[in-house]
């Protein structure tokens, strides 16, 4: 039993998530951090000049109270019971993974597409992207489907879980309070280049290893899907550092190997274009199939990640408790 506490609310919050996915009805913490970043922004920019240490103090603060209030939760309830701290820590657990919703979006793309509802498909891209998609056309959309399935795979998965086989949903919660600044702040232009340096530098430290170990579990699941596996390995070892972040292009290259499709290039952010290199090999035309074997591959390498990180909390934790 000792054993089983520490995993058993991972385990239990990604088979919720699987299942259930977020409610939209119920207010997200993920939603509650962000206006926690938005309202320290507004008073940094009102408040302070030295936009850099303003950014570094409002990432500081948004890591404690992000990490602190879940901690403060799940000691008083495992205090109480320790089902009630298991059932606390099961739904935190959920909160902070993003597969069912990031499935089921993409998802949206694909039977646009497929029903051959070009509009309702870039309508639909343009809820999970970041990009201008009015110039896209059909392969285009069915392309940022598949690239934000293959890149959200480490940043919404399994990058929280490695942070629960560390620190159980608070280890989650600090990962995602920085990531989601990273995601509103951490912009390179002239904006958010001081402000949102600390919370980028960081997100790029927090994703180093979680980034190239799900590169590494894309490429070994890929075979279990009838998908290449060692393609995937090769293209990851060659496209890894295409692009401007050093761990975004991880999960793609090793996406694109196993389709064997080409991913990326230059895109239109806010009505400029921006230059990037491709990842992957244009061996032939992508199709709707292929959002479908990204959200294979994303499955497959977060069940991987789950049994690594449930393995290690046992292991590290369940003999202290």
């Amino acid at each position: 039993m000792k054993y089983l506490i520490p995993v058993l609310p991972m385990i239990l919050g990604f088979m919720l998530d699987c299942i259930v996915g977020d409610p939209y009805s119920i207010p997200h913490p993920i939603k509650l951090i962000g206006r926690l970043i938005g309202g320290l922004e507004k008073f940094v920019r009102k408040h302070m000049r030295a936009l850099r240490l303003g950014g570094t103090l409002l990432a500081l603060t948004v890591i404690l109270l992000s990490t602190l209030m879940p901690l403060v939760l799940l000691v008083v309830c495992y205090r109480v019971n320790v089902f009630m701290g298991i059932a606390a820590e099961t739904v935190l657990c959920c909160y902070m993974l993003a597969a069912r919703c990031l499935c089921s979006e993409s998802m949206k793309v694909c039977k646009a597409a497929e029903s051959g509802d070009t509009e309702a498909a870039r309508k639909a891209v343009s809820m999970i992207v970041g990009r201008d998609t009015a110039v896209l056309d059909r392969d285009g959309i069915i392309r940022a489907a598949v690239e934000t399935v293959a890149e959200n795979t480490s940043d919404g998965v399994t990058a929280p879980l490695f942070y629960m086989g560390i620190g159980g949903a608070v280890g989650a919660f600090f990962y995602k309070s920085v990531n989601t600044m990273d995601s509103m702040i951490g912009y390179k232009d002239e904006k958010y280049v001081d402000i949102g340096r600390f919370a980028a530098k960081l997100d790029d430290v927090l994703n180093y290893i979680p980034s190239r170990l799900t590169a590494l579990l894309i490429a070994f699941t890929a075979p279990l899907f009838r998908l290449d596996g060692r393609n995937a390995l090769r293209v990851w070892k060659r496209d890894r550092r295409n692009h401007a972040s050093p761990n975004s292009a991880q999960t793609e290259s090793a996406c694109a190997g196993a389709l064997h499709v080409r991913l990326a290039g230059d895109a239109w952010y806010f009505g400029k274009l921006h230059k990037k290199p491709y990842i992957g090999d244009d061996d032939r035309p992508i199709e709707t199939e292929d959002i479908r074997r990204a959200n294979r591959l994303m499955y497959g390498a977060s069940v991987s990640m789950l049994i690594i990180s449930a393995a290690f909390r046992a292991v590290i934790f369940g003999g202290i408790l």
